[in-house]
């Protein structure tokens, strides 16, 4: 069976910086945030689908490390996608992804090659979108999921804090049809749910 075929979910997670946005650092919860990508990457694992997301320093090490522990190939499940403007700082980690889309940097611009990844990262069906933690960039990769990937869910995880409390509690029909993303913390039960019911 290619593992590669099946659903495809795209995860935007971060862990905020004390010198960045006072508003993302004073609610995080860092490990809820390592508890969250774990246990989404289990899942992942489990149910065979392909997890797409940009790398980040501080999330990609946990993924690549929880799926060792299945046993399983990181390319198996794992698709990264870096910009080519951060070339020269690619953690050692990067090597560990057998699957790594690298895209062109714009203009040697920092916001103009991040938001052309974004959209090369975004341009293929999804059937889920996850936000877990997060700064500016998960609140801006919501907004362009949300436009690019019309009328797919989008599950922003508010307990683990920081940007995904604040699109959570922005959004009235998400905090009535999905009460769990503020109260749920056992994350595996919670991933399963959302991104594997069946």
């Amino acid at each position: 069976m290619n593992q590669m075929t099946g659903p495809r979910v795209f995860l935007s997670a971060s862990v905020p910086l004390p010198s960045r946005n006072p508003a993302y650092f004073k609610t995080v919860n860092v490990i809820a945030i390592r508890d969250a990508v774990r246990a989404l990457t289990i899942v992942v694992s489990e149910k065979h689908i392909k997890l797409v997301f940009g790398g980040h320093p501080a999330i990609s090490p946990m993924i690549r490390l929880q799926i060792a522990q299945t046993g399983n190939r990181v390319g198996d499940h794992v698709v990264m996608f870096q910009s080519r403007f951060f070339e020269r700082q690619f953690p050692d980690d990067n090597a560990a992804f057998e699957k790594v889309e690298l895209v062109d940097a714009v203009q040697n611009d920092r916001e103009k090659s991040l938001l052309y990844m974004r959209r090369t990262m975004l341009a293929k069906p999804f059937d889920a979108g996850v936000f877990i933690g997060g700064m500016e960039g998960v609140e801006q990769e919501f907004d362009m999921f949300r436009h690019l990937q019309p009328g797919i869910p989008v599950f922003p995880i508010a307990s683990t804090g920081a940007a995904a409390a604040i699109l959570y509690d922005r959004d009235a029909d998400l905090q009535h049809q999905h009460p769990e993303l503020r109260d749920e913390i056992s994350y595996l039960t919670l991933m399963r749910d959302l991104i594997a019911p069946n």
